[in-house]
């Protein structure tokens, strides 16, 4: 997307999330290896922690059970002289400073907190200027521990845009960090950091080894399933947004986890429909005892691949077309034409649901919410697309699903409410702020962060009610998350740690 000083690339999160006020933003697995894997991942990540993008491969954004009394409102610090005072704040365990722009989701796990970020201000003057940051938090406290600070690519904002810092969401993963960087490279940490740097196990460089483009930003959290990292590569368009420079590169690859190696590539032809850039993150679905990797193209097309690459190849085993026929004869961009997919794929109850989505700059448009059924091969557009509903807009956000119920948010600023089996709306709710992120589901409360500086709480039910609503210091474009009873929302320049208490 084109954008003016002072808007933002979006972000996936949306892995992967700009506002009328404001335009600021070989195979390696043996048989049975591989069958304990998907055993492991079929189950949800432990309560304490939410380690990964959607707290675990299947991206449903819904807290475990074990998550109560989760507060409905609360009561943020005062700004003064740009530093937050908490001394009258209410519920807030901590919050953190981070740079002045943050569309990184934080994960936690293990005692730490990641979260990506820009590099205003520095936090240690030996990398000033702007650079990509993850920054690595005490759970506990906020206290800072350590930094990942990534210099911005020498292509300008063309494929790095100026101060946005880095936008994946960490995977945390027995002592490690796996994330996507802003310099188009995918990255290994050790997580105990060293003299308050982050020490980096290995790189690999999309642009370098696989001539990718990205257009503007790198953007997207990775999917950890068994000894291999999944991960979108933002391959897109140059700055006409209208040319793929790279149109043979993949938008999916697989990694060795522990060494970095390239294992597998997509060769679906993703990156030749391109509209403008694949930001879109991986997910992971078990389809009849058989582990399939769900990614969302931004063709339009939502695609499932078998995890374990053959001759360096991830064989596709479906794909389905999240554009409804009349879609596909109206120009890309139009408030009507056709759209990509930014959102992260949810696999619930043996669905996939997606929503389509494109580039916030082109404005608000019609959009599509889409519930696949994953056994079919081949194209399963007409025969395995449950149902469609044409009734929200263009949304950047994933969606959470539970107990009959699926939550969703488009980027024009409404929530919505379905029936996950058929697809019909409940209700539909205003929250007058646009939404670049996802909503959360913990303790039958739903959360929803605004670019109006809101934080929503509804009520996870088929009667919709508001419980509470807070203001904080600022534009909210990432998702909430909760780990070990404590609720995180990031503005674009703290992050909240909130209990309640």
């Amino acid at each position: 997307m084109a954008l003016n000083r002072k808007a933002r690339p979006v972000l996936m999160f949306p892995e992967h999330c700009t506002s009328n006020r404001e335009l600021s933003n070989m195979k390696r697995l043996a048989p049975i290896a591989l069958a304990l894997a998907v055993t492991c991942l079929s189950q949800r990540a432990p309560a304490e922690d939410w380690p990964v993008w959607g707290h675990d491969g299947s991206r449903n954004m819904v807290a475990p059970d074990t998550e109560k009394n989760l507060p409905v409102a609360f009561t943020s610090g005062q700004m003064k002289d740009e530093t937050l005072d908490l001394s009258k704040a209410k519920g807030i365990r901590w919050a953190a400073r981070l740079g002045t722009s943050t569309y990184g989701n934080a994960t936690v796990a293990a005692g730490r907190v990641l979260v990506g970020t820009n590099n205003e201000p520095p936090k240690d003057k030996r990398f000033e200027g702007d650079r990509g940051v993850v920054l690595c938090l005490d759970e506990k406290t906020g206290k800072f521990l350590w930094q990942l600070a990534d210099p911005k690519l020498a292509g300008g904002k063309n494929v790095d845009y100026d101060g946005i810092g880095i936008c994946s969401s960490p995977a945390i993963d027995n002592g490690r960090a796996y994330l996507v960087g802003n310099r188009c490279e995918v990255i290994c940490l050790d997580m105990a950091g060293q003299d308050g740097q982050a020490k980096v196990l290995w790189r690999y460089d999309m642009r370098d080894e696989l001539g990718v483009f990205p257009h503007q930003a790198t953007s997207s959290a990775v999917l950890i399933f068994g000894d291999r990292v999944y991960a979108s590569t933002s391959n897109g368009a140059d700055w006409t947004a209208k040319h793929i420079p790279a149109p043979n590169a993949p938008a999916l690859i697989c990694l060795d986890k522990n060494t970095g190696k390239l294992l597998g590539v997509e060769q679906s032809g993703i990156s030749s429909r391109t509209f403008k850039c694949n930001w879109s993150s991986p997910s992971l679905a078990t389809v009849g005892g058989k582990p399939q990797i769900i990614f969302g193209g931004d063709d339009g097309f939502c695609y499932a691949f078998e995890p374990d690459p053959q001759n360096g190849v991830l064989k596709e085993i479906w794909r389905c077309d999240a554009n409804a026929p009349e879609r596909r004869k109206a120009k890309h961009g139009t408030p009507k034409g056709a759209c990509g997919i930014l959102a992260t794929p949810v696999f619930a109850n043996g669905k996939v649901y997606i929503a389509i989505g494109q580039d916030p700059e082109d404005g608000d448009g019609d959009g599509t919410l889409v519930c696949i059924d994953p056994t079919g091969t081949g194209d399963v557009t007409a025969s395995k697309r449950t149902w469609m509903f044409p009734g929200i807009g263009r949304s950047l956000s994933t969606v959470s699903v539970k107990d009959g119920l699926l939550f969703a948010a488009d980027f024009a600023g409404f929530v919505y409410c379905l029936e996950a089996d058929s697809g019909k709306l409940i209700w539909k709710q205003d929250t007058e702020g646009q939404i670049w992120g996802s909503p959360l589901l913990a303790d039958g409360k739903l959360y929803v962060g605004t670019q109006s500086s809101d934080v929503f709480c509804f009520a996870a039910a088929r009667d919709k009610k508001v419980l509470g609503k807070t203001s904080l210091d600022g534009a909210i474009v990432s998702s909430p998350i909760v780990a070990n009873g404590v609720l995180y929302v990031a503005t674009e320049k703290y992050l909240y740690a909130i209990d309640g208490k």
